[in-house]
């Protein structure tokens, strides 16, 4: 035991706490940049001014101090914990409270319904929807993804089949977004999940949405891959909040996982333009 590190719960609320404000107040750099680089890019004059417009908003909110956009979403949680670090206290509650006290120190819109058909807003954006992995070492990584709806929405899951092949994959991923149209507010961001099980590639599609949108797939044929379908996909037209133009898509990142012999399940999990995520290592 003596190689086993402790933290206290009270210590994950914190950082969770500034994760919920930090994330909704500040794009991560690699969309900011994208965006930036779309507008250099975009040749089509009204697209180039909405692309600018979305850029003059995060300005606006950074010198005031406010939220990037109104949903400020679910706050969904991965967290990586190392398998020598014991926490002291609960685990998911310090979690949900740190969502509770970011929420409310924040002054975020809160979201979440207790119930899918009969709702009731539970008033503090709580539950949070957690993900964890256990990982070496005896650190705690923890990253918040606010996922707003109009996006979320969006979204789709496909259980192809192996004969579907690469193209029907393809073919999936420019159906979603065609179907998504103006409602995600583009530009978007694709999370996709490619295998694994009908619960298990949704996960994918999600986790993908926190890798940096510039930094591709280890493996070079998804790398690929990512390249292919960003090029196809903007050429849909469908354009900044869909008034028409080339950006339709900042960036699209692919996570896989084996699969049955039967099977080649699909999911796409769609973004808007404010892909907001914030970590910590604690």
């Amino acid at each position: 035991m003596s190689n086993i590190r402790e933290i206290d719960a009270a210590e994950i609320t914190k950082a969770v706490s500034q994760l919920c404000i930090k994330a909704n107040l500040q794009l991560p750099p690699d969309v900011e940049d994208a965006l930036i680089d779309a507008v250099k890019k975009e040749d089509f004059p009204s697209a180039a001014d909405t692309l600018r417009l979305l850029q003059k908003n995060l300005e606006l909110a950074a010198a005031r101090n406010i939220p990037i956009c109104q949903d400020t979403g679910a706050a969904c949680i991965f967290a990586e914990i190392g398998q020598d670090l014991h926490i002291k206290g609960d685990f998911e509650e310090a979690v949900n409270e740190g969502v509770r006290k970011g929420y409310k120190d924040g002054f975020l819109r809160k979201s979440i319904v207790q119930d899918p058909v009969r709702r009731g807003n539970t008033g503090d954006n709580t539950p949070a929807f957690i993900t964890t992995h256990l990982v070496k070492g005896d650190k705690i990584k923890l990253t918040i993804l606010p996922k707003g709806f109009g996006s979320e929405n969006m979204s789709r899951v496909a259980m192809l089949k192996p004969s579907d092949g690469l193209e029907g994959i393809k073919a999936f991923v420019l159906e979603t977004v065609k179907l998504a149209g103006p409602n995600p507010c583009p530009p978007v961001v694709l999370g996709i999940g490619i295998g694994g099980t009908f619960d298990k590639v949704t996960y994918l599609a999600k986790k993908a949405l926190v890798r940096p949108i510039c930094q591709k797939n280890a493996d070079p044929f998804y790398a690929e891959l990512e390249g292919e379908l960003l090029t196809e996909i903007n050429k849909l037209g469908t354009g900044p909040q869909g008034f028409g133009g080339r950006t339709t898509c900042l960036g699209v990142a692919i996570e896989v996982m084996p699969t049955h012999v039967a099977g080649m399940p699909v999911a796409v999990n769609v973004s808007c333009h404010v892909t907001r995520r914030a970590s910590v290592v604690l």
